[in-house]
């Protein structure tokens, strides 16, 4: 099917800049902070980026956020590009707190990034720093505080919540959903000592647990931890998963060639059986935060 590049939709336009800067899927959700599903979404069409995501989105992508909701800014062509005659915004020079990132990034953290996304990340933060300087010097009436150790140190693993909307497409979240935790810092070690084995670290994500179905085990708003790299049955155990356009948290286990068994640890509720084709497994449990009321 052949298109214009002039009548190009949100997912044309991201699929452009991903091009021009010769960035991958992967470089792309770790430099965002959302999951490789999420990239996926945008790029194949299904949703469009919007608010906040729509804005880190663009400034990951060197554009504009209004060229790439709309595909027009009077400073950019077509392709998200300076136009004939418009001033390019110059790039501040990166900080020395940017070097410190990016000499992070080298030793720890950027090992499955390539330069050129690391070079990004740094620039973000040399940016962020520019802004919260220029912000500083304004009155106002926030009070300061150092966030500081939101970031991993060496041996810690910074595990981001799973984006469940767009990783679902046309699935249904809990109306009562609520994201308990957002973001936790683990140390890998501990991991490692509870035998967690996970298919790589930018797979690691957290949910929150809903409902009492599983209750025992993950209690309404518990946080858990996911590997969303395990997309099908590796072997019985607890699986986040969609079954007839619903999402659950299911102990999963093969009945017969053509059926899972999807079990609730609460025992009031019957053992279900569902047919493989009907299944679709977006990740599989690693560990649960049980939360109790002091």
């Amino acid at each position: 099917m052949m298109f214009s590049i002039l009548n190009m939709d949100f997912a044309d336009r991201v699929k452009e800049r991903m091009k021009a800067l010769k960035i991958s899927s992967v470089e792309l959700s770790q430099i965002v902070g959302v999951s490789k599903g999420s990239i996926t979404h945008w790029t194949n069409g299904t949703n469009q980026a919007s608010g906040k995501r729509l804005i880190a989105l663009a400034n990951a992508l060197e554009c504009s956020a209004e060229w790439l909701a709309t595909g027009t800014d009077p400073g950019l062509d077509h392709k998200g590009q300076p136009a004939d005659g418009a001033e390019s915004v110059p790039v501040p020079a990166k900080s020395v707190a940017a070097a410190m990132v990016l000499d992070m990034l080298n030793k720890h953290a950027g090992k499955s990034l390539n330069s050129a996304a690391q070079q990004r990340i740094a620039q973000a933060v040399a940016d962020s720093l520019a802004d919260q300087h220029v912000a500083a010097e304004r009155p106002n009436n926030v009070i300061p505080a150092d966030f500081s150790r939101n970031q991993p140190r060496k041996g810690e693993l910074l595990i981001p919540q799973f984006d469940i909307r767009a990783s679902l497409g046309a699935g249904q979240v809990p109306t009562d959903y609520v994201e308990t935790v957002r973001n936790v810092i683990v140390n890998e070690a501990h991991l490692q000592a509870l035998g967690i084995k996970y298919t790589a670290v930018e797979n690691i994500s957290l949910v929150t647990g809903w409902g009492d179905s599983m209750e025992g085990t993950i209690n309404d708003k518990d946080p858990v931890m996911i590997d969303h790299g395990v997309k099908e049955f590796i072997g019985d155990g607890l699986y986040l998963l969609t079954w007839l356009d619903h999402l659950y948290i299911k102990r999963v286990a093969i009945m017969d060639a053509e059926h899972f068994k999807l079990k609730s640890d609460n025992e009031k509720y019957d053992p279900q059986v569902a047919r493989i084709d009907d299944v679709t497994i977006h990740a599989r449990v690693l560990l649960i935060w049980n939360t109790r009321k002091a």
